[in-house]
């Protein structure tokens, strides 16, 4: 997902995402890059924790940050994310249960420690949740605006798996609209980031063209 700007965030800030997936965006790349000037190249090594039957949570660890994002609207075909919970670790046990597990939709195990780093919170409490899995997800990721809406042209290794992803986020869901008229987007489904890494390890069936 397009990062946010800094400082905190109300919900009525949050934006409207668009993402698109598949192996090229060959023809895409050109008329994204007629209608805009690239303003930046940026990479990050994330690991996604997945649930089979959770739709609305968005949960990465990048840089030894926890970082969950919750669905709070929809719009046509749009979604809305917001930003529950940021959390760095080592995470403290109380704080696991209390503010970081609700929201994966998991119990917290007998404890076995206080605190727990990124390795002990995967290996003893995520990995032994069979609803649950862990994608390791490298991203590069290209800056671009079209139609005034942030814009991103992304290649995307997920467990290895490479693909291309295009993203528009504003706040004005017609702008977002107008914008996938402009890239001839109009036809592509909307996939979260947690819906695409199911589909390409398999969690949730694969659905075509991918």
């Amino acid at each position: 997902m397009i990062p946010e700007g800094s400082g905190a965030m109300k919900e009525s800030d949050a934006r409207f995402e668009f993402r698109c997936w598949a192996r090229n965006f060959g023809v895409v790349d050109v008329r994204l890059r007629r209608l805009s000037k690239c303003h930046g190249i940026s990479e990050s090594e994330d690991i996604y924790i997945v649930a089979a039957d959770r739709e609305g949570t968005n949960t990465k660890i990048r840089d030894d940050v926890l970082d969950i994002k919750e669905r709070i609207e929809t719009c046509s075909d749009l979604e809305r994310w917001f930003p529950r919970t940021k959390c760095a670790f080592p995470l403290a046990a109380v704080t696991l249960e209390g503010e970081v597990l609700p929201h994966i939709g998991v119990a917290m195990p007998q404890r076995s420690r206080e605190t727990y780093s990124v390795h002990q919170f995967l290996d003893e409490i995520v990995l032994p949740q069979r609803a649950l899995a862990v994608a390791a997800v490298f991203k590069r990721r290209f800056s671009f605006t079209v139609n005034g809406c942030m814009t991103e042209l992304d290649e995307v290794w997920i467990n290895g798996a490479g693909m291309h992803s295009v993203a528009i986020e504003s706040t004005a869901p017609a702008a977002i609209s107008e914008a996938r008229n402009l890239l001839a987007l109009d036809d592509l489904e909307n996939v979260s980031y947690p819906q695409a890494i199911k589909r390409v390890i398999g969690m949730v069936p694969l659905r075509t063209p991918y």
